[in-house]
């Protein structure tokens, strides 16, 4: 094998890793959440909804940009040998960072009530308090992970996230239920807590990793001091926050939102003749239900198209239209592969999924039947997002994420306000903020990239295949049911028959390439099964 090949191979890997990990903690995060909207009900979803809505903003202003923006400005450094300067970087990142964690955490502990009352969440005061020193913590650990993957290693990123997902699912379902008795609004605060400690969990973890590594990045350092240039601390903090500031920006709109959606949906649904209660009940369905289930493909389908994604910034840079191409197609096919089937899937089995997975408290099937098309469309968003920061068009998912939300305010006041709507309304609004947001940044993408959209294979072909996966959802759930009378043993049953319908038909029309599942954590041994099955596929 070729060194080009090999860096290739470990790039891959690299991102392989990450990708599985992001999966691992998106199902974790996915699993203990269920038990959680047992005990809190949806009215105590809401307060925790509320609560972690405004965490999320200042999250985002104080974390969200970094890893990314100093995994890129590491790894152009370490590409020049120039060890020293990634080293300082991390070092400069690490104060910028700590700072602004520390300053959100003291704004969320010590303003509480203020943001409460801004958003209309009285309720969510103990949850904003509980995860003020999250804040704080994500900070700092973002520095660490942005530098590791800089230098080319996520497995310091993968099992910090894994650890700290993992900690968090027990402490959350723990201290909700001994918070309980003391009313809903602890509880949410208890189940808010278990982040924080998570967080703390995985920073242990990753700073262990790099007291590890201490002395090999010494090594290096001094091996290379030849290359070394004396970048000023003033240049590397510039760069940092010019860099992670796009980054920030669009995160940070989707982020305000979500708060201006907290906000809109009590104050409106209020307005209009529900009690603060059952407002609490209808924003708990939407983010503890809603959005809980049409996030967790999305995360699955970007998680493993994003391992194509650092190659692509690498194909455009050698203006190779030809592989930019391919893998610009390539990240979008498996995307889609999971994200249209997913969103064909939640729809005609909204009820259903609910009830299996809610027994006590089912209810909320119309937002998933509604808003199941903003699983496909969140996808796109994220994963053309991805590859535009790679390319170094920062600013075009900023500007992609505004129009959307310019149009999804308006919206959102407009049908809210419809009683026969109600929050409703809220889940038609995020779909079509979604939709604008990724053309605008798929437009962009295929335009960079020199490219035009494989429409047959990336849509039309996943498309079909769930159409005739949705059928026979939809007719083998009733039939097992009209047979035998159990929602459990229908849904799964169904989603079997379901996947394995998808899966043939996707093989008979050639929807699924060798190289795409290359490209998936155990890809390799699904093809080795397929080739001993001696079935033929693209």
């Amino acid at each position: 094998m070729s060194t080009q090949s090999s860096k290739e191979s470990s790039f891959l890997m690299q991102a392989t890793i990450l990708a599985t990990a992001g999966i691992l903690v998106r199902l974790v995060g996915f699993l203990y959440r269920l038990p959680m909207q047992s005990m809190l009900g949806d009215e105590g979803t809401g307060i925790y909804a509320q609560g972690y809505n405004i965490f999320l903003l200042f999250f985002v202003i104080s974390s969200a940009g970094f890893p990314a923006a100093i995994s890129k400005m590491v790894s152009t450094r370490i590409a020049l040998k120039q060890y020293g300067n990634a080293h300082k970087v991390f070092k400069i990142a690490l104060v910028m960072a700590g700072s602004a964690g520390f300053a959100s955490m003291f704004m969320l502990f010590f303003g509480a009530e203020w943001l409460s009352n801004l958003v209309a969440s009285p309720d969510a005061v103990y949850s904003i308090q509980a995860l003020a020193p999250a804040a704080f913590i994500v900070a700092i650990m973002s520095v660490y992970r942005g530098y590791f993957q800089g230098m080319g290693n996520t497995v310091p990123t993968a099992v910090s996230q894994v650890f700290e997902q993992v900690l968090n699912a027990a402490f959350s379902i723990w201290l909700v239920y001994v918070l309980l008795d003391e009313g809903l609004a602890m509880a949410a605060a208890g189940g808010t807590a278990g982040s924080g400690i998570g967080a703390f969990a995985g920073l242990i973890i990753i700073i262990g990793i790099y007291k590890l590594q201490t002395k090999r990045i010494r090594k290096n350092i001094k091996k290379h001091k030849q290359y070394a240039e004396n970048e000023s601390a003033g240049s590397i903090a510039k760069e940092l926050l010019f860099t992670a500031a796009p980054i920030i920006a669009g995160t940070a709109i989707f982020s305000i939102t979500n708060l201006i959606d907290t906000k809109m949906v009590i104050s409106i649904l209020t307005d209009t003749g529900f009690s603060h209660t059952e407002a609490l009940q209808l924003f708990g369905q939407l983010n503890g239900k809603y959005v809980v289930i049409t996030t967790l493909p999305v995360a699955i389908a970007t998680a493993l198209a994003a391992a194509v994604i650092p190659s692509i910034a690498k194909s455009v840079a050698l203006n190779d239209r030809t592989a930019t191409k391919d893998k610009v197609d390539m990240a979008l096919r498996l995307t889609m592969i999971i994200s249209i089937p997913a969103a064909f899937g939640v729809g005609i089995l909204a009820n259903q999924i609910l009830l299996f997975l809610f027994p006590n408290n089912p209810d909320g099937g119309i937002l998933l039947q509604v808003g199941a098309a903003s699983i496909i469309f969140l996808a796109l968003s994220q994963i053309a997002t991805g590859m535009l920061q790679g390319m170094g068009k920062l600013k075009v998912p900023a500007l992609a994420a505004l129009c959307g939300a310019i149009v999804k305010i308006p919206l959102n006041y407009f049908l809210i306000a419809i009683p026969e709507i109600n929050v409703v309304g809220a889940v038609i609004s995020t779909t079509v903020c979604y939709m604008i947001a990724s053309f605008i940044n798929l437009t962009v993408v295929y335009r960079t990239t020199n490219t035009r959209p494989d429409i047959i294979n990336v849509f039309l072909k996943p498309t079909a295949s769930a159409i005739v996966m949705g059928a026979i959802s939809y007719v083998s759930y009733y039939t097992v049911y009209f047979i035998h009378p159990n929602n459990t043993l229908a849904l799964i049953i169904s989603i079997f028959l379901s996947v394995i319908a998808y899966f043939i038909f996707m093989i008979i029309i050639k929807g699924i390439k060798r190289k795409d599942l290359e490209t998936m954590p155990m890809g390799h041994r699904i093809i080795n099964l397929l080739d001993n099955l001696g079935i033929v596929y693209g």
